[in-house]
């Protein structure tokens, strides 16, 4: 791989020990996956910052770099944490989990990173605009940036992540490449969405797609508008389901042009509602009313609190209710009265975590319903928890 005469400086160790390893990570990407160069970027999004998905080994590593005088070259944000960093005491997380929480969060901190700790970047400011280059490594985010910013990611690891935010570059191949960028499988939807229907519809494409691109084509005009809320539903199912990185949706996403130019030639599905329904029921593990419902997996957005507090508003519910959101959506929904309505009612806003990555499963809890179609897939496999799917309004419930 052909390296700028900065870029060997930086990998022979003249930078400092943080770059030089963190160079030689970015050096060994790009041998494995044939880059033929490095691309400078103007962003990252790093994961691997709960404690209960990267452990004693991940947090050594973090405090090693700090000392080392690790310093992000671009703006970064981090994945969600394993706790609500602010309010952890009151929604009953365990302490001494607590403690390597904060002390992961500490080390990111130190290298300069923004501790919103949300997996919806682009909602807090880290929006990189169109046609640029970055390294993100969270699925959802990776799949939002791709695909509804245009900007260029590959599908990184948290280490690879943070190291591109160290030196400033990323290996040059995969999603950054014009061609790499083409779709290889048509998705004919032949009935209106709504709702947890955009989760659904990630779920069934991704598992057909794999790591592929699919080209989406909406037939339906009465589904009306598919806004931002529906996107990142839409893109953080495929990416759990498959390894999706880039989805194309025709007349809305921002490369669906140059995307559509031989979609003849690509192998074809249709989707009914008897498909969609089938994907629920498969996501569905149980079928009574949950003890904990979880909305904002991704983060929610304001527009969603909103919908969540009206729907709540002068209302007791009967279920424990977390909406995870990011500490800046929460600060407006703080501002809006937003929030208040939602804890008069017995819920709760949740920042800086999500019911994946928490350690939900040692805080007593075991049904947990969800209306997102990646929570369904990842909470029974990391928490050992059953879960529910449906739609939102389907899962609370009220007091008499």
């Amino acid at each position: 791989m052909h390296l700028t005469r900065k870029e060997e400086k930086m990998y022979q160790g003249e930078f400092g020990p943080a770059i030089e390893k963190s160079m030689e990570i970015l050096v060994a990407l790009g041998d494995i996956y044939g880059a033929e160069g490095m691309v400078e970027i103007v962003s990252a999004q790093i994961s691997g910052v709960s404690y209960k998905t990267i452990g004693e080994a991940g947090l050594e590593y973090l405090e090693d770099l700090a000392r080392e005088g690790a310093h992000v070259k671009v703006p970064s944000t981090l994945n969600p944490a394993g706790v609500d960093l602010d309010n952890w005491k009151t929604l009953g997380f365990p302490e001494e989990f607590v403690e390597k929480q904060l002390l992961i969060v500490e080390a990111y901190c130190k290298m300069g990173i923004s501790t919103t700790c949300t997996c919806t970047p682009y909602l807090v400011g880290n929006v990189p605009p169109l046609g640029s280059h970055i390294a993100w490594s969270e699925s959802s985010a990776v799949c939002y940036a791709n695909s509804v910013l245009g900007a260029r990611t590959n599908r990184e690891g948290g280490p690879g992540a943070l190291s591109a935010a160290i030196c400033g570059r990323t290996p040059n191949y995969g999603y950054h490449l014009d061609e790499e960028r083409i779709p290889n499988l048509l998705v004919e939807v032949e009935t209106p969405l709504k709702g947890s229907d955009y989760g659904a519809l990630g779920y069934l494409v991704g598992k057909s797609v794999g790591s592929g691109i699919p080209y989406f084509k909406l037939k339906s005009r009465k589904q009306g508008k598919t806004g931002v809320n529906n996107l990142k539903a839409l893109g953080a199912a495929l990416a759990s389901s498959g390894a999706v990185a880039l989805y194309h949706v025709e007349n809305i996403t921002p490369e669906y042009k140059s995307a559509s130019e031989n979609l003849e030639m690509l192998e074809k599905i249709s989707i009914a509602s008897a498909d969609l329904e089938e994907t629920r029921g498969t996501l569905s593990m149980y079928k009574d009313k949950p003890d904990l419902v979880c909305l904002g997996c991704p983060h929610a957005s304001l527009e969603e609190i909103n919908e969540v507090a009206q729907i709540l508003k002068g209302k007791t519910l009967a279920n424990k209710l977390w909406v995870c959101t990011s500490i800046s959506v929460k600060a407006a929904s703080d501002r809006m009265g937003y929030t208040q309505i939602i804890e008069n009612a017995g819920g709760h806003v949740v920042c800086d975590t999500c019911m994946v990555v928490a350690p939900i499963e040692e805080m007593d809890f075991k049904v947990i319903g969800v209306d997102s179609a990646k929570a369904a897939n990842y909470v029974p496999s990391m928490c050992g928890l059953d879960v529910v799917f449906d739609d939102w309004q389907n899962l609370i419930d009220f007091k008499n």
